[in-house]
């Protein structure tokens, strides 16, 4: 296992655990900050480009579809990014936005939402630090 694959797996990992805690433990503030996300078309435009920086520059590094599951993990969280990324500039006007917000039913589901991110989160923060072992041997 590379050493970026492990970096970015703790990168990625540890973010997406703290990303979820903030999210059981603040979900009106969260919901809110989303909601009035997709009504602000100038921070749709500063998501959608982070996104797709974060993104491009995972595939663009760390492109990896064979050996351990832990680096094609990360590889699927860089091409997520990009997609969304894509899709958040493609979709800068508040109506459209609004209905992909809707779609994903994100009030409705939002444990569920938490729940993936934390347990993808721990998934990588776990299987990084583990790997660091390997990478000694």
């Amino acid at each position: 296992m590379s050493r970026l694959t492990v970096f970015l797996a703790k990168l990625i990992g540890l973010f997406g655990v703290l990303i979820a805690l903030e999210m059981i433990v603040q979900k009106d503030a969260m919901i809110g900050a989303v909601t009035q996300l997709i009504k602000d078309p100038p921070s749709l435009l500063l998501a959608g480009v982070i996104a797709l920086g974060t993104g491009l520059a995972i595939v663009l590094g760390h492109n990896v579809w064979t050996g351990r599951a832990l680096a094609v993990v990360v590889t699927i969280v860089g091409w997520l990014s990009l997609f969304k990324g894509l899709a958040l500039l493609l979709v800068l006007s508040p109506t459209a936005a609004q209905a992909y917000f809707a779609a994903l039913h994100y009030q409705q589901f939002y444990y569920a939402y938490a729940g993936f991110t934390l347990l993808l989160g721990a998934y990588l923060t776990y299987g990084a630090f583990s790997a660091i072992k390997l990478l000694r041997s």
